[in-house]
């Protein structure tokens, strides 16, 4: 069975992985020149520390897990008021998201196709399969689809509809980027937080590094998301005039090569699977960044997807239905703690009691997850009706 897997983010490479284990040739195409490196740092928790250490993987994640403290809250001036707790933005484990799509993609390089600069440009379903016509390449058949390739999926759109019908807008948009660790930090960061507005510095990479996130309110704007210059007259614009460390923040993001900038969005779907097409992670069912929760979930949905096709003889209807079984509860659960983040991420001055109530309730703490991982044995390979 071939199997076409778009976007070599987090979500793809996963598949690709578990497609593998499992007996099945994936092929991942993505748009850009090549894994894309730097990025945020995300917080991994749960089931999916769980399939990183079925992958194998997990040491090595420790190895590069940022180690990062609670945070420091404070006013224009640079003087603490408060401190945030670790438990609500770095998970069990915190790694940069370059980091681990980077180990992803060494992990499986060496057993599946990867073709970078390309993109889907049309997808034509029959009984026996799908031909998909790229931008640059020539045309391919598939047995199945998978789209991986994010909140704006190019996959969804083709196969289900616009992005309008399915992305939900949290009011949020955040741009985020590295530069030097001018502050000294070490092992922690900096917030502060202005009327519908918020800026942070983390350290990064044992501290030689630095991530700064700008975080603002706003209705959906219309914008070339592809357009980094643009990104940042937009994001200057929101925090011009605006006191302590912005003045220096704007000015290093105005000269920074990894500009990522995007809506806190989440998208909401009655079905993932259309055919011989299916949808995985953030394409899917995107938490949206204030949920903490986008990379875990991509892991885990990988890991059931995968495992699902072998449970089901490689019979994709049922295949799809189980895995959309298996993830709904854990989706719904996470896109809940997406919403409640966004309605209280412009907290203004919250006191140390308030923060340390949030930190007690993250649900990681307060609760049990819903999903609890199946073993999928890897036992079929070579026939796939």
């Amino acid at each position: 069975m071939d199997v076409l897997i778009s976007g070599a983010g987090v979500a793809g490479p996963a598949l690709a992985y578990w497609l593998r284990h499992h007996g099945v040739t994936p092929t991942v195409v993505e748009r850009a020149l090549q894994v894309r490196a730097g990025g945020y740092a995300v917080g991994l928790r749960g089931e999916a520390l769980d399939v990183l250490d079925r992958m194998a993987l997990l040491e090595q994640v420790k190895a590069l897990d940022t180690h990062m403290g609670d945070a420091a809250l404070v006013d224009r001036d640079g003087n603490q008021y408060a401190t945030l707790p670790a438990a609500i933005f770095a998970g069990d484990l915190q790694i940069l998201r370059g980091d681990l799509t980077g180990l992803l993609y060494e992990a499986t390089r060496p057993e599946v196709q990867y073709v970078f600069g390309d993109s889907i440009a049309g997808l034509e379903q029959d009984a026996g399969g799908v031909r998909v016509t790229f931008e640059r390449g020539r045309p391919r058949r598939f047995d199945l689809v998978v789209g991986a390739d994010g909140l704006h999926s190019r996959t969804r759109s083709l196969v289900f509809g616009p992005q309008a019908r399915f992305v939900r807008h949290l009011g949020i948009y955040t741009a985020i980027f590295s530069l030097p660790n001018y502050l000294g930090l070490r092992n922690t960061g900096r917030l502060h937080s202005m009327p519908g507005k918020a800026a942070g510095i983390f350290s990064a990479r044992d501290n030689t590094e630095a991530r700064a996130a700008l975080h603002f309110a706003s209705r959906p704007l219309a914008c070339d998301r592809y357009d980094a210059e643009q990104h940042k007259r937009i994001v200057a614009e929101q925090f011009a005039g605006e006191g302590w460390q912005l003045p220096r923040l704007l000015e290093e993001m105005s000269r920074a090569p990894d500009l990522f900038f995007d809506a806190n969005a989440q998208v909401e779907m009655k079905c993932w699977a259309s055919g011989r097409v299916v949808l995985l992670g953030d394409a899917g069912y995107a938490a949206a960044p204030t949920s903490g929760r986008g990379a875990s979930q991509a892991l885990i949905g990988a890991y059931i997807l995968a495992g699902e096709l072998a449970a089901a003889g490689g019979r994709h209807v049922a295949a799809f239905a189980a895995y959309e079984r298996e993830m709904r509860g854990f989706v719904a659960e996470h896109q809940q703690v997406g919403r409640e983040g966004a309605d209280r991420f412009f907290m203004g001055m919250p006191n140390q009691q308030v923060l340390d109530m949030l930190a007690a309730n993250v649900p990681e703490v307060a609760r049990a997850q819903i999903v609890r991982l199946k073993d999928y044995a890897p036992s079929f390979s070579a026939k796939w009706p």
